[in-house]
């Protein structure tokens, strides 16, 4: 009897620990910043615009479309800005470099805000050489290609992963062989890498609508097709081709649609991995980021679409290289005009009025 009577006295402690953490987290969001964010919810729905750091926002925030109310949110050390382009409330937020980062800062986005859509950009690696730096590229789907599992040394592709029959590993979507990689190696000669192989593996979600902790997997997450197909309604618009008077391409960026880009929290500059990506996954842009807010839009059941303008070729030629360096700039300006043009596409029930109230409410809130 009296051990349990200490049980029960135990699981209470826990529970009072438990709920004194709850309430220290829950002092982060104070009455004043929730009775906020309650008020700017009741005015949304909004449209959350997501870049990786500022070199991307100031493009949009100096953009003429854009209409800032002035307010900003600080929350968690995240930035939240209120505004507007056309007749959509928007609210713009800095991930940070890195999946991690761009997770984080998504899922706040959605947990505080009343989100319709999240609409992703910035710019990109390019991995398909029939592209060009300028180019704006939308893919239909993303992945990311940073979770592997790394095979033994003397294993192969015939042969099961460690805990592959639970289901927690699987060989189906790719590997890379490092020994195919080797270097000034004679045509008679055998070779080997003792690091072997790495099989590519698809995330664990737990969505919304399905069973908590009962996992589902997703390698290849797709754009929401109402977004891409609204947004394939401006394929043929105008890009910007110079800096300024001196400094222009030697070719006109154009609006690409195409099937898939990748992610991974890597800076890829190098030829040789770019290759084996594009000839393995298809893909077109790499990048940091976007497959974890695609993921994070996948597992919350909102609409997502990715706008990245290319910007480099990893592994390319000092020539190439130096190009990259010079118009980059251009390439998140020509991400922030695509943007823009598409957020204006997008259907709004809010009248200008309505969107003037919305702005002053936010400059006094």
């Amino acid at each position: 009897m009296g051990g349990r009577v200490l049980c029960k006295m135990l699981v209470a402690a826990l529970f009072m620990l438990f709920s004194a953490q709850n309430a220290l987290v829950s002092c982060a969001l104070s009455s004043e910043l929730q009775e906020q964010i309650n008020a700017i919810n009741e005015q949304g729905p909004y449209i959350g615009l997501v870049m990786p750091n500022s070199f991307e926002l100031d493009p949009l925030l100096s953009n003429s479309d854009y209409i800032a109310s002035g307010y900003v949110l600080d929350v968690s050390g995240r930035r939240f800005r209120f505004g507007a382009i056309g007749d959509k409330p928007v609210i713009l937020v800095m991930t940070g470099l890195s999946m991690i980062n761009a997770g984080i800062t998504t899922q706040l986005l959605l947990s505080l805000f009343n989100i319709e859509g999240v609409v992703h950009y910035g710019i990109a690696g390019n991995a398909n050489e029939q592209l060009h730096i300028g180019d704006v590229a939308i893919s239909h789907y993303w992945g990311h290609l940073g979770l592997w599992s790394w095979q033994r040394y003397g294993l192969g592709p015939e042969n099961e992963l460690p805990l592959e029959p639970n289901g927690d590993y699987t060989r189906k979507y790719g590997n890379l062989k490092f020994a195919d990689y080797t270097s000034n190696v004679t045509a008679d000669s055998s070779y080997d890498n003792l690091l072997n192989n790495i099989f590519y593996q698809p995330e664990e979600i737990f969505p919304i609508d399905g069973t908590p902790e009962q996992r589902q997997h997703a390698f290849w997450v797709q754009v929401d097709t109402t977004y891409y197909n609204t947004a394939s309604r401006l394929k043929n618009m105008k890009l910007e081709k110079c800096l300024n008077s001196t400094k222009c391409l030697s070719h006109t960026p154009k609006l690409k649609f195409v099937s898939k880009g990748a992610s991974a929290s890597i800076y890829l500059d190098n030829a040789a991995y770019r290759g084996f990506i594009r000839e393995q996954f298809e893909v077109t842009q790499v990048d940091m980021e976007s497959a974890s807010v695609a993921l994070i839009c996948r597992q919350q059941n909102v609409p997502f679409i990715v706008i990245r303008a290319l910007s480099n070729l990893p592994g390319a030629t000092s020539e190439d290289s130096n190009e990259a360096d010079t118009f980059a700039p251009l390439a998140a300006t020509n991400s922030v005009k695509v943007v823009v043009e598409f957020v204006k596409l997008l259907p709004s029930s809010l009248s200008s009025s309505k969107i003037k109230r919305l702005l002053r409410l936010l400059s006094v809130v």
